[in-house]
C-alpha cells in the first residue's frame, strides 16, 4: 500500500488514520508513504512507525510567478521518483489524500514497468476538491469523500477517516477524568475553544474580551490560542469558574471529553473529530480559500449539530450572549449533541481500508493470472 498525502496535517492525518485501519484489518501489510522534505509528514509518518519515502514538492503556485514556469518540470520530475518507490515496494494501490505528493502518485501510477498501471483510490475530505484530486480522480478505481457533492463523479461517501484514539473516546465516561484533569469541577459547564495548531486570532480575541461574561454566566472556559499567541485576560475574581489558557492541547481526548460545546474553524479534520466524539461546536470557517470550510460544516449543522458563524461576526457581544445562552439551555444542547454524534462518520477509517484492500487484492489477482 502506498499511501500519497503529504503536506499538511489536513492531508497526513487522514492518510495516517487509514494506515492503522489497515494494519488492524490486515497485520501483514507493508505500507509506504509518500512526503516532501517541507511537509509534517517527515515528523508525523516515523513517529507512527511507518515508511515514509520523500519526493520532489511539486505547489500550485496561487498567483502566476516564475515557479509556474518551473511547474511542470518539477512535476515530472516527482512522478520520476514517484514511479521508481512504487517499483521498489511493488505497490498494489496507490491511495490518495490529495496535498503535493497525490498528483505525482496518480501520474506515476499510470505505469511503473512493462506498462503495468497500479489502480488508485482517492479519498476527498474536503467539501470542494482540491486540483490534484479532480486530476487523479478521471482515472481512480473508486472516489471516497466526506461528502455526497465534493465536485467529483460518482463518490461513494464514508466521511473523513479520524484515529482511533478519537473515534473510539467515550465522552461520558471519561468526563470526571477530563474536568479533574483541566481543573474544572464535576458539573462545569464547559466552553471548548481552538483555531487549529497555530491558534486563531479572530477567536482568540472574541471569546478572551468575552471572559467577564462567561464568567458571569457560570461558564468554565478551556481555550488552546495558539504556540505563537497570547491572551489578555481579566484578573480573575472570587468566585468565577476557571478560565484555562494554554498554548496547545497535547490531550485533545480529555479536552473534548471535559467540553459541552466548542468553538473552531470547520477544517475537515476538525469537523470530522468533533462530530465523531458527539461534540456539538459553533464552527467559524475560515475567511479565506474557496469557501469549503463553510461547506465542510454545513451538513452537520443541517443536521442539527452545530451552528455556522462568519468570522467577522464572531464578536464577543455574540459570545457572551448567544453562546452563553446556548451552553445554560440543557435542552437545545443535548439535542445538538445527539445531532452531532449522529452527524459523524467514526468508521471512516476502516471504510477507506477495506476498498483499498480489495482493489489491491483484485490488482494482485490480475496479475498473477497473467
Amino acid at each position: 500500500m502506498v499511501l500519497a498525502g503529504g503536506g499538511t496535517a489536513g492531508h497526513v492525518e487522514p492518510a495516517m488514520a487509514v494506515a492503522d485501519a489497515l494494519t488492524a484489518l490486515e497485520p501483514g501489510v507493508r505500507i509506504t508513504a509518500l512526503g516532501t522534505e517541507r511537509g509534517l509528514e517527515t515528523r508525523l509518518v516515523p513517529a507512527r512507525g511507518y515508511q515514509l519515502e520523500l519526493i520532489t514538492p511539486a505547489p500550485l503556485p496561487r498567483k502566476p510567478s516564475a515557479d509556474l514556469i518551473r511547474l511542470p518540470g518539477r512535476v515530472w520530475r516527482a512522478v520520476r521518483q514517484t514511479r521508481a518507490v512504487l517499483d521498489a515496494v511493488d505497490a498494489d494501490v496507490v491511495i490518495g489524500f490529495g496535498g503535493y505528493v497525490a498528483l505525482p502518485a496518480y501520474l506515476a501510477a499510470r505505469s511503473v514497468r512493462r506498462g503495468r498501471r497500479i489502480p488508485v483510490v482517492i479519498h476527498e475530505a474536503n467539501a470542494s476538491a482540491g486540483w490534484a484530486n479532480k486530476v487523479g480522480a478521471r482515472s481512480a478505481q473508486r472516489v471516497l469523500a466526506a461528502v455526497p457533492d465534493p465536485g467529483l463523479r460518482h463518490v461513494e461517501v464514508v466521511g473523513v477517516p479520524v484515529r482511533e484514539a478519537i473515534t473510539s473516546l467515550d465522552r461520558m465516561a471519561l468526563r470526571a477524568e477530563a474536568r479533574a484533569h483541566f481543573g474544572f469541577a464535576d458539573d462545569a459547564r464547559v466552553l471548548l475553544v481552538f483555531g487549529g495548531s497555530q491558534g486563531a486570532q479572530s477567536l482568540n480575541r472574541a471569546v478572551s474580551a468575552a471572559a467577564e461574561a462567561l464568567a458571569g454566566k457560570g461558564i468554565s472556559v478551556l481555550h488552546a490560542h495558539g504556540p505563537k499567541n497570547t491572551l489578555q485576560l481579566r484578573d480573575r475574581l472570587a468566585g468565577d469558574p476557571p478560565y484555562v489558557a494554554v498554548p496547545y492541547l497535547d490531550r485533545m481526548d480529555l479536552a473534548y471529553a471535559a467540553a459541552d460545546l466548542a468553538i473552531c474553524r470547520s477544517g475537515a479534520m476538525t469537523v470530522a473529530e468533533v462530530t465523531a466524539v458527539g461534540l456539538p461546536a459553533v464552527y467559524v470557517p475560515l475567511p479565506i480559500g474557496n469557501g469549503e470550510q463553510r461547506l465542510n460544516a454545513l451538513p452537520v449543522v443541517e443536521a442539527g449539530g452545530g451552528l455556522i458563524v462568519d468570522d467577522r461576526a464572531l464578536t464577543a457581544d455574540f459570545v457572551a450572549d448567544t453562546v452563553t445562552s446556548l451552553l445554560n439551555d440543557e435542552a437545545r444542547l443535548s439535542a445538538m449533541t445527539a445531532a452531532a454524534a449522529l452527524a459523524g462518520h467514526p468508521d471512516a477509517a476502516r471504510r477507506v481500508a477495506e476498498v483499498a484492500l480489495d482493489v489491491a487484492r483484485a490488482a494482485r489477482e490480475r496479475r498473477t493470472a497473467r
